[in-house]
């Protein structure tokens, strides 16, 4: 005892008291040197004196203190006190693996329960946008989960989402909807061509609205489904709306989608008009609605998964990388004072966007006997649809004959083919 009071870098212990002939003494302050400070008794201190919740929570550089206070939860009492409790070994452990989720190998056969609680980790942790783990991470998940990941994608007006994080779209699979209206993107485009791999086979729905596309690019798109019978095989929605340079040729290129269902084909560069619509109706029984489809309207697209906030975090990287900066502030509020917009301001919006615009400009066809895709009818229409279905059993006949004859002299399509298709098979 007389050690442990003479040694200066104990912690207090506050007053001793020893018990003699049944009664309790306090130790002379005289004997072994004991300090002055013993006299007053002092509460006994959980925390050291310097302890405070809230610097321990926002010293994030102290790695080494938040390391000691990362295993506690801090909460207060009614009565102002404050209480800590220890956190449970999975959630400790749910920690570790989400700061460090760019080292694992695969999940491959690891449960989804589990799987998604360490997605959500990890996105709290913003570990998806950091610039090489956050790819490495989201491809893990993607290539275990696939659809649960991200089922589908809307990137409407999004081109410089689409610019900074190209990578990260391509590592998602199996979507069965995307939205790229109003990106611009151009016929020579990655992404374009990321649409004819196989991870995209399950795209249904795809929107590829004012992309600048023509009909090469059209072309390359189809190419794998005319020649190879694989790529956007399933689709069902196509939106090639307000492309200009798509002409008559292009439209051509869409007749290897047998399963489509909706096709929205206005603003195009169509001369003929009549003729497009015979070929869309014999050869894959699409019809020209009279009024705008529903499925057009964008608003059945949206992003959803496990990476729809991961998407938005993009989104905001982005929007603050674009921000201007202070300097450019004088400059604004002189053209405010001139009257002139800058460019930064000026919305950009899709043509043929207007909800009043006529129906008989735009080019929207639908399949009837889809169960799926309805188109809507007018009241007076209900009538004479009725009466148009027994004339229309012979033409739908006559296409069904057709495939079969076509079917059996099937080396003559192989054979028929053009120098640039050939130059688009031996690059994929």
């Amino acid at each position: 005892m007389s050690y442990y009071l003479s040694s200066e870098n104990h912690l207090d212990p506050g007053p001793i008291y020893v018990r003699e002939n049944g009664q309790l003494h306090m130790v002379n302050l005289a004997l072994d040197g004991v300090r002055s400070s013993l006299q007053k008794p002092r509460p006994f201190r959980l925390f050291p004196k310097g302890f405070s919740v809230e610097l321990c929570m926002n010293r994030e550089d102290d790695t080494a203190q938040k390391e000691k206070t990362d295993h506690f939860i801090f909460t207060y009492t009614r009565e102002g006190n404050l209480r800590y409790s220890a956190k449970s070994l999975f959630s400790l452990v749910l920690g570790f693996i989400s700061d460090n989720v760019d080292h694992i190998d695969s999940l491959i056969g690891f449960p989804e329960q589990i799987a998604e609680k360490l997605f959500s980790a990890a996105e709290a942790r913003q570990k998806f946008t950091e610039p090489g783990a956050g790819l490495r991470a989201l491809q893990k998940f993607t290539e275990a989960y696939g659809s649960l990941v991200l089922c589908s994608l809307c990137l409407r007006n999004r081109y410089l989402v689409i610019s900074e994080k190209l990578e990260e779209i391509k590592s998602f699979r199996e979507l069965t909807c995307l939205d790229l209206s109003c990106c611009k993107l151009g016929d020579e485009h990655e992404l374009l061509e990321h649409l004819t791999n196989e991870a995209l086979s399950s795209v249904t729905q795809l929107h590829l609205k004012d992309n600048c596309l023509s009909d090469a690019g059209v072309r390359k798109m189809t190419a794998p489904v005319r020649v190879m019978k694989r790529g956007l095989e399933n689709l069902t929605l196509l939106d090639l709306s307000c492309n200009p340079e798509i002409t008559d040729a292009g439209i051509g290129y869409l007749f290897s989608f047998r399963k489509l269902n909706c096709l929205d084909i206005s603003g195009t560069g169509l001369k003929d008009i009549k003729t497009v619509k015979h070929k869309l109706q014999t050869h894959i029984g699409l019809v020209h609605s009279k009024v705008p489809l529903k499925e057009f309207d964008h608003s059945n697209c949206k992003t959803e998964g496990w990476a729809d906030q991961i998407v938005l975090q993009w989104e905001r990287v982005t929007a603050e990388a674009v921000k201007p900066r202070e300097t450019s502030e004088p400059r604004t509020a002189a053209q405010r004072f001139y009257g002139k917009r800058s460019r930064a301001e000026a919305p950009l919006k899709c043509p043929l966007a207007d909800p009043h615009m006529n129906s008989s400009e735009k080019l929207q066809f639908y399949k009837e006997k889809a169960a799926d895709c309805h188109g809507p009818v007018l009241k007076h229409e209900a009538v004479s649809s009725q009466e148009s279905k027994k004339s229309k059993k012979r033409p739908f006949e006559e296409s069904e004959t057709e495939q079969n004859n076509s079917s059996q002299p099937s080396k003559q399509k192989y054979v028929c083919l053009a120098v640039e298709d050939w130059n688009l098979l031996n690059s994929y």
